[in-house]
C-alpha cells in the first residue's frame, strides 16, 4: 500500500453518480428509472445543473436500451427534457445483440469519449449464456464492467428491476445476484409515495465512496412534465414497502399554503402555531423556500406571503 497513490474521487452527481465506477438504480416497473435517467442525461448534454450543483461542460453519452423504442419512446422524451440529442449516442446492436462483455462497448467508449454509459435494463445485457442468479457467472461480468469504468474514467449506470418480494431489506429486492449490488459503489432506489402517486423519491441504500445522502424526490405530472422537490425523509425500505406516506417537509408545505391562503401573516405568529403542530422552524424554512414564499418587513415585523 505505500507504493499506491491516493486518488479523489470524481462526481457526476456527488454524492450518488461517481465517475469512474459503477451505479446501479433499481425501482418496480413504472416508478420513473428510466425518466429520472433520461433527465439527467438531458442536462449532462447542456453542461447544465442535474439537481443544484454548478453548471459543467457538456458530455457525450451512450445510452442503450433493450425494452424502449429509441424512435417513439426514448427520443420523444430526449427532445421533452430539452436534450442536445447530437451527444447521445447509441451502438447500433440491431443484428447482433450487446453485451456487457462485448468489445464494442469499449470501442464506443473511445470513440466518443463517453462520460456516461448506461445500460437499460441491466438483465437485456448480459447475454444469453450468463444466469443472472448464479454468482460465480454475474462476477465476472461485473468485473469487466467496473474496469471499463475505471479505465476511462467514465459513470456506468445500470437500470434494474426490483423482485416482487414485499419483505426484507431494500438491497435484497434488486433481481438477480447480489453481486450486482457488490459491485457498484452506489445504489439507489426509485419509487412513488403511496398517496401522491406523482412524487417519485429516490433513495441512496449504499453509498461506498461518500456518507450515504438525504432521499431527494421529483415529481411527475402532465401538467409540469419533470421537477425536482428536493430533499425527502423517506428511507427506501418504507419506500418499497408503501409505508412511505409523505414528509414532514411536505406537511410542513402544505401548513404554510393553507396558513397563508388568506394573505400574509406575522413570522412570529406562523412559527408559533407551527411549533405546537410540531414542525421545526428548520423544516418550516425548508417548506417556506421550496414555496418560494415571500418575506416582507412592515409596522416593525417580518411578514410571509404566498406572493
Amino acid at each position: 500500500m505505500q507504493d499506491v497513490a491516493v486518488e479523489e474521487v470524481q462526481w457526476l452527481l456527488h454524492p450518488f453518480i461517481p465517475y469512474g465506477k459503477i451505479t446501479i438504480i433499481q425501482g418496480d416497473p413504472g416508478e420513473g428509472k428510466t425518466t429520472l435517467v433520461l433527465q439527467i442525461i438531458a442536462r449532462l448534454t447542456k453542461g447544465e445543473p442535474i439537481v443544484n450543483e454548478a453548471a459543467k461542460v457538456p458530455v457525450n453519452i451512450i445510452y442503450q436500451t433493450a425494452e424502449d423504442g429509441l424512435s417513439d419512446t426514448i427520443k420523444p422524451r430526449l427532445l421533452s427534457a430539452d436534450a442536445d440529442c447530437s451527444k447521445v449516442l447509441v451502438i447500433d446492436d440491431r443484428d447482433v445483440p450487446l453485451t456487457m462483455r462485448d468489445i464494442r462497448l469499449e470501442q464506443a467508449i473511445i470513440e466518443t469519449n463517453a462520460k456516461l454509459v448506461v445500460l437499460d435494463p441491466i438483465q437485456g445485457f448480459l447475454g444469453a449464456d450468463v444466469d443472472m442468479h448464479r454468482a460465480n457467472e454475474i462476477r465476472p461480468v461485473m468485473k469487466h464492467i467496473a474496469e471499463l469504468a475505471e479505465k476511462y474514467q467514465c459513470a456506468i449506470i445500470l437500470i434494474g428491476h426490483m423482485n416482487k418480494s414485499g419483505i426484507g431489506k431494500s438491497a435484497y429486492r434488486g433481481l438477480g445476484s447480489i453481486d450486482f449490488q457488490a459491485a457498484a459503489r452506489s445504489v439507489l432506489i426509485v419509487g412513488r409515495i403511496k398517496e401522491e402517486p406523482e412524487i417519485r423519491v429516490v433513495c441512496q441504500v449504499k453509498s461506498s465512496l461518500a456518507p450515504e445522502e438525504k432521499s431527494i424526490a421529483f415529481k411527475l405530472s402532465e401538467e409540469n412534465g419533470f421537477e425536482w422537490i428536493g430533499e425527502y425523509d423517506v428511507t427506501a425500505d418504507d419506500l418499497l414497502s408503501g409505508a412511505a406516506k409523505g414528509t414532514k417537509k411536505q406537511v410542513a408545505m402544505d401548513f404554510l399554503e393553507n396558513t397563508l391562503s388568506n394573505g400574509p401573516m406575522a413570522q412570529s405568529e406562523i412559527m408559533r402555531i407551527a411549533a405546537e403542530k410540531g414542525i421545526s422552524e428548520k423544516t418550516l424554512r425548508n417548506a417556506k423556500e421550496a414555496l418560494k414564499v415571500q418575506s416582507k418587513r412592515f409596522n416593525n415585523q417580518w411578514h410571509w406571503s404566498l406572493e
